[in-house]
């Protein structure tokens, strides 16, 4: 087993029926509308031997101010969780969600590859192809054998701060891309964060345009669609963000999926930049 990116439902089931030992399976699943859906739903049934990972708890510090609504928690106490679900460098990670992987199974693989994890891929469609091929859940605590802290180096050089993306607000329009549904990003519609808009110069690439009957589309013709949207600019200059760094690592995910690694995400992300109101906003189409 080598998955860096995604694995089908299938291979993952063939993995598990053959009793693969170094294989460590995540349940990240969560709901905005009621954190305590996704551990409810776990303890109902999860896939054999899953641990669960909070977003709110595990994968977020909500304590830090002006960092948006899911502020990155501290790398050093994720390291430790990590450890204690049974994860070390030789194990390789599956995680998945409800289904398409931003809510929040993404989250995770991304944090996981901040500590130096390779071996980590989400679940393609998550518990949802899980469930429509008709492989088995299992409601039994899984068995842990507990591990140290993971040893890994988390490279803050992959998380963009607020401070970058102001001095980057006068390069062309491009580099920024907002994963947000579309009337979210013009400002029409905002159900959850106080002020309605987009970064200025942002562009607009919701993740679900990713997605193709409930699984990833085919990296080809997801590699043909990002980089026309690209137009020529490499993918290590481009800036991912949505509304508290979440959804953006699905289109992180997208990204390498397509064969376009380099983005990098500005965690904060519009719920944080909106905590200090002197910070420009638009909307629109703009």
């Amino acid at each position: 087993m080598s998955w860096t990116i995604l694995v089908g439902a299938g291979t993952l089931a063939t993995a598990l029926n053959g009793g693969a030992s170094l294989l460590c399976i995540v349940d990240a699943r969560f709901s905005l509308g009621d954190p305590q859906a996704g551990l409810a739903g776990y303890r109902q049934s999860h896939l054999p031997g899953a641990v669960h990972a909070d977003l709110d708890r595990d994968l977020s510090d909500r304590a830090r101010t002006g960092h948006g609504r899911h502020p990155l928690p501290d790398m050093d106490r994720f390291m430790r969780h990590v450890g204690e679900w049974g994860i070390g460098p030789e194990h390789q990670v599956v995680v998945y969600d409800a289904g398409d992987g931003s809510m929040a199974a993404a989250r995770f693989w991304w944090m996981l590859r901040l500590c130096g994890h390779r071996k980590v891929a989400v679940l393609d469609g998550g518990l949802s192809a899980w469930r429509a091929a008709g492989l088995p859940e299992t409601d039994a605590a899984p068995r842990i054998r507990p591990l140290p802290a993971y040893p890994g180096h988390f490279d803050r050089s992959r998380v963009v701060t607020v401070d970058e993306v102001m001095a980057r607000l006068s390069e062309p329009a491009g580099w920024l891309w907002d994963a947000r549904a579309a009337e979210r990003f013009r400002g029409e519609v905002e159900p959850i964060d106080l002020v309605a808009g987009h970064v200025p110069g942002a562009v607009n690439w919701p993740f679900a345009r990713n997605m193709q009957d409930g699984v990833m589309t085919d990296g080809t013709a997801l590699g043909h669609a990002l980089r026309a949207q690209l137009q020529g600019l490499e993918p290590q200059r481009v800036v991912l963000m949505c509304g508290s760094g979440v959804s953006a690592c699905h289109l992180l995910l997208a990204f390498e999926a397509a064969g376009l690694p380099g983005p990098r995400i500005y965690a904060d992300s519009w719920s944080g930049w909106i905590s200090d109101p002197a910070r420009p906003v638009a909307t629109g189409d703009d």
